[in-house]
């Protein structure tokens, strides 16, 4: 299925996980506002959204403060259960180890994010946990959706820390 929906007046049309990965950009925008690095997170349960993050590891201050891990928490809340199995997690950009972990040990059923992360990525660009045979459980990827907005909002917010550490 691949509903689509046009796009704030542009003459392009969204796919389902356009959509959804537009949510996560919100989430992204909130962490930016705040001062976190803006990366979010949502995730969908038979078409509704049953749970949405942001990183607070700062607000917080917690290391674990991920938007992943804080939505996965937030699903595993509402459906009153630890296994995510039926569920899409969408993510601005690739997971590190720890969230690829939690990914794998939630037994989410799918994985969208936006921009790769070559330096921490554990789905792809470093490691490649939740494709990994000898774990429990794989999840399905799929990468580069909304790819330049999720990149550009982590240009800018990295653009924009330089410039105050050195004014």
């Amino acid at each position: 299925m691949n509903h689509t929906n046009k796009q704030k007046g542009k003459n392009t049309f969204m796919t389902i996980d356009e959509q959804y990965m537009d949510l996560a950009l919100e989430e992204a925008k909130k962490a930016y506002t705040s001062g976190e690095i803006p990366i979010g997170a949502v995730i969908l349960y038979k078409n509704n959204i049953i749970a949405a993050a942001h990183n607070l590891r700062e607000t917080i201050p917690c290391a674990t403060a991920h938007a992943e891990l804080l939505a996965i928490q937030e699903a595993c809340r509402n459906l009153h259960r630890w296994r995510l199995t039926g569920c899409t997690l969408y993510v601005t950009v690739e997971p590190c180890p720890m969230c690829a972990g939690a990914i794998v040990n939630s037994r989410l059923t799918r994985l969208v994010y936006g921009s790769s992360d070559y330096k921490a990525g554990a789905v792809e660009s470093l490691f490649n946990i939740v494709h990994n045979k000898s774990l429990n459980h794989q999840a399905v990827v799929t990468t580069g959706v909304r790819m330049e907005e999720c990149q550009q909002i982590m240009k800018d917010f990295f653009r924009e820390r330089r410039k105050q550490l050195y004014k």
